[in-house]
């Protein structure tokens, strides 16, 4: 698969050099960092974007700047791309008006769009756009992406002698490469200390989420959203090693 990946800091830079590091053999990733300002309004594209771009089958959008958005679909029309996937992982980068809007763009162009919020909460199949909400899409380009990054998961095996984690196996990354760091760090870990200890690796990983309270989050932030879909992909698999504690009214526990 060829992928262009668009940045214009060190958020999506790190996500480059993540991909490159550890993305399957076969997949060519090639890069475009974007202009640092652009006017309010964009009249003519073409002035922002390169003579010529690489082939590719799927354009993966770090870039901070929702201007960025604007230029999506003359780039997808340049490479070919048949997917795109924009990181929503700050809403300013492309706040819902222009996310509809670029959705119609590429629809009536026939190429896919995933604008997961946040980027670690794409699946192979949907991702989140609220704290309840998840937007389904159909593109083999993308699901081939997701299949390797994307909503971390992370197997776990536990000693059911010592009810500590033996193994921890990253059967999906995100993207900035967050769950291969905590995976890391679990084993050994007592099965009641794995919440808090990957919550704790995924804050000083660090998570680049925005810290902005949002209203369809309830008021809370992306970078506490990314950490809650990592702690539950935990959390499921050791709920059948949890001891749960009971005390009675009036009475002093064992």
């Amino acid at each position: 698969m060829n992928i262009l990946a668009i940045f214009s800091g060190e958020y999506g830079l790190r996500h480059v050099e993540n991909l490159r590091a550890r993305c399957p053999q076969g997949w060519k990733i090639e890069t475009w960092k974007a202009p640092a300002a652009f006017p309010l309004i964009i009249d003519y594209p073409e002035d922002f974007l390169p003579a010529s771009f690489p082939p590719a089958d799927l354009v993966l959008s770090f870039a901070e700047h929702k201007a960025v958005a604007e230029l999506l679909p003359d780039i997808a029309q340049m490479t070919g791309a048949r997917g795109v996937v924009v990181a929503v992982d700050n809403e300013a980068w492309l706040p819902r008006g222009l996310g509809r809007q670029l959705r119609g763009w590429l629809e009536r162009m026939n190429v896919a769009l995933a604008a997961p919020k946040p980027l670690c909460s794409l699946t192979e199949s949907d991702y989140k756009v609220t704290r309840r909400e998840r937007e389904c899409y159909k593109s083999d380009v993308i699901t081939e992406f997701a299949r390797y990054f994307g909503q971390p998961n992370i197997h776990l095996t536990v000693d059911k002698t010592t009810s500590t984690i033996s193994a921890a196996e990253t059967r999906r990354d995100a993207v900035c490469g967050c769950a291969r760091f905590v995976a890391e760090i679990l084993i050994g870990l007592r099965v009641d200390e794995v919440n808090e200890k990957a919550g704790l690796a995924h804050h000083h990983f660090p998570c680049l989420a925005s810290m902005v309270k949002l209203n369809d989050y309830n008021h809370d932030t992306l970078m506490h959203e990314s950490g809650h879909l990592l702690q539950e992909n935990l959390g499921e698999q050791l709920k059948p090693f949890m001891q749960t504690r009971y005390i009675a009214p009036g009475t002093l526990s064992e």
